[in-house]
Parts: C-alpha cells; sequence; structure tokens
C-alpha cells in the first residue's frame, strides 16, 4: 500500500544526477523508513516491534530519460522469510491501536536460537512474542559489528529484564534473544536486537 509519493531530489551542488545514482537512492532509503512511522503511529517502539515495513521505487533509467522523477513509498506486512501478508485498510495510525499491534506485531514460532525459530505475524500462531528492542549500537565508540558474541552478550542483561517484566511470576520466567549478523548490521535497521517472551496463539496453544 502507497503512504508517500513525491518527485525526486537529483540535483546535489549544482549537478544533475542519475536517477540510479547512489546519493539520490540514498535520499530515498532514508526519506521512506522515516515517514513510515508518522504514517503508522504508534511511535519508534511501535513500529520496531512490528512486521511492518516499508519498501521503495523510482524510476527505471529508461522512464527517467522519459522525463520521470518520482520516488514512491509502500508499506507491507512480512508474514515470514519470504512471504508478504494481506494488508487490511485503513493502515494510516494502525499501530496507534491495540488491534493493530495485535495483527501486524512481532512474534515467533519457537523459542529465538533454536532451529524452528521464524517470526511471523501475531495474528497467526505463534509460541513468542517480541516484547522490546534494543539498540545494539547505541552508546558504542565504534559503529561497526561487533561480532556475534559481542552482539549477543550486550542484549543479555536488558532481554532477561523485559521477560521477567512480561511474566506473571517474576521468579519463574523464560525469555529469548535474537541479535543481528553482520549483514543485518550493515542494512542499518539490523542494529535492533529483539526480545521475546513466551506466549501463545492458535495451533501453537491457544
Amino acid at each position: 500500500m502507497t503512504f508517500d509519493a513525491g518527485p525526486l531530489d537529483t540535483v546535489v551542488d549544482g549537478h544533475l544526477l542519475a536517477v540510479d545514482s547512489e546519493a539520490v537512492q540514498a535520499g530515498v532509503a532514508e526519506r521512506c523508513p522515516a515517514a513510515l512511522g508518522d504514517f503508522l503511529g504508534g511511535g519508534p517502539d511501535a513500529l520496531r516491534l512490528s512486521m511492518l515495513r516499508s519498501v521503495w521505487f523510482t524510476p527505471s533509467l529508461e522512464e527517467a530519460d522519459g522525463g520521470a522523477s518520482w520516488y514512491r513509498c509502500d508499506v507491507v506486512a512480512l508474514a515470514g522469510a519470504e512471504r508478504l501478508a494481506e494488508l487490511t485498510p485503513p493502515m494510516r495510525g494502525v499501530l496507534g491501536t491495540e488491534a493493530g499491534r495485535e495483527r501486524y506485531g512481532m512474534c515467533g514460532t519457537a523459542e529465538p536460537g533454536t532451529p524452528d525459530f521464524t517470526r511471523v505475524l501475531c495474528s497467526t500462531d505463534h509460541t513468542w512474542r517480541a516484547v522490546q528492542v534494543v539498540d545494539l549500537a547505541a552508546g558504542q565508540g565504534s559503529q561497526d559489528y561487533p561480532g556475534e558474541d559481542a552482539a549477543r552478550a550486550r542484549g543479555q542483561e536488558p532481554c532477561e529484564a523485559a521477560g521477567r517484566e512480561a511474566a506473571e511470576d517474576p521468579l519463574d520466567f523464560s525469555w529469548g534473544y535474537e541479535w543481528p549478523d553482520a549483514e543485518q548490521w550493515a542494512a542499518g535497521s539490523g542494529r535492533l536486537g529483539a526480545k521475546f517472551a513466551p506466549g501463545r496463539r492458535g495451533g501453537a496453544g491457544g
């Protein structure tokens, strides 16, 4: 579903750039994710804990040669690793509602870090639910990927605290943590770790 569109900014320092230039594409890649949160509502954490993402489009070189100069931002819902889910209008402000956060929230089919774990929509069968995110790059001197062991270690303490807070019994609880690999880290948004707590729905037991 398209949520934003407009003219491309193809002039930098007085120079006209190609539509596929790094600077032009980087501008769109920054604008669309930034605009998505305002469109969906609920604040940054609601978006981070959802399966909603932004994708963007610009003209081909052939279209640009014919005078096209636009960008388009669409919102999609991830149904799993390689599938999209159907969106139910209206989408504007949907993460500002409890029903919207439940439908598009981020859940898991198994404990994070186990072979059967896959991120899924919370409106489908699941056994774990993402309850909090941690910015693994915040407060660090270097923005380079710290390595898998360090990425895992940075989230251990806050994830355990989130699991305790979400549990009915703070002395008897479980928690899980999914941390980014080097490729996800390089993509920027992958610098966030996700904290999970047990939560069942449908065929998973409730």
